[in-house]
């Protein structure tokens, strides 16, 4: 396999917790939305149409360790906030960053991973090469979901602050808006380091990343806002657990350094 370098060293933070505190979950299902269009953090193999990716690897150590049985079912992203904190489902998982915001409708877990935000383009995009160059040209048009971190970091921190602004065209899917970027219909689109390494590696030249990184974000799982605090912390003692024992470090590994998105 030919593995991906991060332009953005992936870092896990989680409280320290012994092995021994890990709880016991008593096998039940815990029922997990999921969008599986995130890679390497959730989505389907192309060849078998398999759901796969660094969350799915941790839920599957997670279930050992804490004894319940995951059961997921597939949500669209701009639902699936809405549709955890209502409690229509366990938790949810898709590389959700956690913010202040976002906690008024759900209630987030440990953060199991750190990450930056980077500016993909076309492999062969002269025309400008950071964000402020993007910004200074009316003409250039940015890829983004709505709702989403990249979109506010577009509107945020490259563009004017006004989130109706025409040049930010929106797609229902990060890879829609990714496809509108290959063949000319914008000129930029955002996204963290996990996600944006692994189609840029993915692109055979066809995309690159340009400029600094736009910030720093960490992920969590979500849970109702009227959570059951026990699968809340339960949640929690995985994630150090895993962490104190390598196991995040492994997971990152395989997912952001050996595996080869299209493989």
């Amino acid at each position: 396999m030919k593995p991906f370098v991060l332009f953005a060293v992936l870092t896990c933070a989680a409280p320290t917790i012994a092995v021994a505190d890990v709880p016991d979950l008593g096998g039940r299902t815990v029922v997990i939305a999921t969008e599986d269009a995130y890679p390497p953090i959730q989505f389907k193999n192309p060849a078998t149409g398999e759901a796969i990716g660094w969350e799915y690897d941790f839920m599957a150590e997670a279930s050992v360790r804490l004894n319940f049985t995951p059961e997921y079912e597939k949500i669209s992203w701009d639902g699936m906030i809405a549709a955890v904190g209502a409690g229509e489902f366990d938790m949810g998982m898709t590389g959700i960053t956690i913010r202040d915001d976002r906690k008024e409708a759900v209630t987030f877990s440990a953060p199991y991973m750190t990450s930056q935000m980077l500016m993909i383009v076309r492999g062969d995009e002269e025309r400008f090469a950071d964000a402020a160059q993007f910004a200074a040209d009316d003409d250039l048009l940015m890829a983004a979901q709505p709702g989403t971190t990249p979109f506010y970091v577009g509107v945020y921190d490259v563009l004017d602050g006004n989130e109706a602004n025409p040049r930010i065209k929106l797609f229902e899917t990060f890879g829609a808006g990714l496809q509108a970027l290959r063949v000319g219909d914008v000129d930029l689109a955002l996204s963290d380091s996990t996600a944006a390494n692994g189609y840029v590696a993915a692109s055979d030249g066809g995309l690159k990343i340009i400029g600094a990184p736009l910030g720093t974000e960490q992920f969590g799982f979500i849970f109702p806002k009227d959570a059951d605090q026990t699968l809340v912390d339960a949640m929690n003692a995985a994630i150090a657990d895993m962490e104190a024992d390598g196991t995040l470090e492994a997971l990152n590994t395989k997912w952001f350094l050996d595996y080869e998105i299209g493989e």
